[in-house]
């Protein structure tokens, strides 16, 4: 019989996309997808360590998973991920019964050791950081199961630069190291005739894509493949260096055949550049949405977090994204009781957020995080009774703010791309507005996941739209299976 694997994944879209990565891994070693998680013979938990609780998700799960070991010893138990990276030898003090344990930067080792594992007893490989060019360490680089044929993800860089004092990333991302420029283009041309029409460009900070490649031209003759390959960048000296940026990759992307949309995520606010705000305007693939973290809105408490900009800073780049760009939705982060935020502190953010009048938000209080400078601050901690007292003032400004944009669009007629059957309505679909807008509508011939079709906004709440049908405008493309991405 064949062998069979679940994976479960915790955490953001970089770990979502870690575990299709996994998950090809698995099946390129001949193991299939377990029904269910309980019936798997390899069980691989990819971790998160951006909150407190993720500790806490983490070890009940193995807990649950020890009885299915005791009853099944050949089961195969794997933690990898964040969490790993960070508590490495405490997994294995903690539960003695996992088998391999890995961390962000072997992602691409998860199969060979769990396969080592079943000979040589548990493993435990942890590598400090990835070598710069280095292909297997980029997630796209490796074989893949994605949930939609439609959409995927694309790493153009792991890692980040900043500094941030809430956040845990750079210590277990390791420093920013960004994809080559052809590498990328490549693969969105490989998903493209595989039927993918959707692509999402990942990062820890996507905009600053392109600050650690260099491209010397030869001449002031060079190719377009030289151009290109430069990022549409060149200098009028053959003796200076060019940087493709972000702005560049976007507009390169925009110009593959068969995709339709472009998205990303997450931007910085004190990297957003006009030039990316043009290739977002100009670029006719690339939705209108833009996930701009704010965090805050006291000057005080920025500082303090780091952030590199001040609350007048990111209103005049949000102001400039906005004029630069037709009908954009703009999201965003914010953290409730970040160390020594006072009452007037966090007015200044209410304040903020209602002026920006963000389509959505993800909200929430302060979790200190082992190994980041904001955990030693217990000194300035804010009771927990304030910060969720705060923490639902804010959502009222949110979900009024959310409330009224969603408001504004009934009777509009709005491209979206399916994605499937409605969870709560069997009878409905759901799909994706060009601004990331969640819409239920009525089920109906063609509407299958990957088509897009023009519909009638008819109703709006806080969290989606309704809708009416107007027209299937394409249908889903056939997918040709690619089991390798090219690198």
């Amino acid at each position: 019989m064949e062998r069979t694997y679940a994976v479960r994944t915790y955490g953001c879209q970089m770990n979502e996309h870690d575990s299709e990565r996994i998950a090809g891994l698995l099946e390129a070693g001949g193991l299939v997808p377990a029904s269910t998680e309980d019936e798997a013979d390899v069980i691989v938990l990819n971790t998160c360590c951006i909150r407190e609780n993720a500790d806490n998700k983490l070890y009940g799960a193995l807990g649950h998973l020890k009885a299915l070991k005791d009853a099944r010893p050949d089961v195969q138990l794997a933690v990898g991920g964040c969490l790993a990276q960070k508590d490495r030898d405490l997994i294995q003090q903690r539960a003695g019964h996992v088998d391999v344990v890995f961390g962000t930067h072997n992602v691409h080792r998860a199969a060979e050791l769990l396969a080592e594992a079943r000979i040589n007893g548990p493993i435990l490989e942890i590598l400090e950081e990835t070598a710069r060019g280095d292909a297997e360490a980029f997630p796209s680089a490796l074989p893949s199961q994605r949930d939609a044929d439609h959409k995927a993800w694309v790493t153009i860089q792991i890692g980040c630069d900043n500094s941030c004092a809430f956040c845990i990333v750079p210590s277990v991302r390791g420093p920013e190291i960004s994809r080559p420029f052809g590498a990328l283009l490549g693969e969105v041309g490989d998903l493209a005739e595989d039927g993918v029409t959707e692509i999402t460009l990942l990062g820890q900070n996507v905009n600053s894509y392109g600050r650690d490649l260099t491209v010397r031209l030869r001449s002031l003759d060079a190719g377009p493949a030289d151009r290109f390959e430069a990022g549409r960048r060149w200098s009028e000296s053959s003796s200076r260096r060019a940087q493709p940026l972000f702005a560049d990759l976007l507009t390169a992307v925009g110009e593959v055949d068969g995709i339709r949309r472009i998205r990303f995520t997450s931007p910085h606010p004190k990297d957003l550049r006009p030039e990316t705000i043009i290739a977002m305007s100009e670029t006719a693939a690339v939705c209108e949405h833009l996930h701009l973290p704010l965090q805050s809105g006291s000057d005080r408490i920025l500082a303090a977090m780091h952030r590199g900009y001040t609350a007048e800073r990111y209103m005049e780049r949000l102001v400039a994204a906005r004029a630069g760009i037709e009908d954009l939705a703009v999201t965003t982060d914010l953290i409730v009781g970040f160390p020594g935020e006072t009452e007037v502190d966090f007015e200044a953010t209410l304040e903020l957020v209602a002026e920006a009048g963000y389509d959505s938000a993800y909200c929430f209080v302060f979790s200190p995080r082992e190994g980041t400078e904001a955990a030693t601050m217990v000194g300035d901690f804010v009771d927990h009774d304030v910060c969720v007292d705060r923490f639902e003032r804010l959502q009222k400004v949110l979900k009024r703010s959310a409330l009224l944009s969603h408001q504004s669009r009934i009777g509009r007629i709005e491209e979206v791309a399916i994605e499937g059957p409605a969870k709560r309505e069997p009878n409905q679909v759901t799909g994706r507005t060009r601004q990331n807008k969640l819409v239920h509508l009525m089920a109906a011939d063609g509407l299958r996941p990957g088509a897009y079709a023009d519909v009638r906004i008819v109703g709006a709440t806080t969290h989606y739209l309704h809708a009416d049908l107007v027209e299937i405008t394409a249908p889903p493309q056939h997918r040709r299976r690619i089991p390798v991405a090219s690198a």
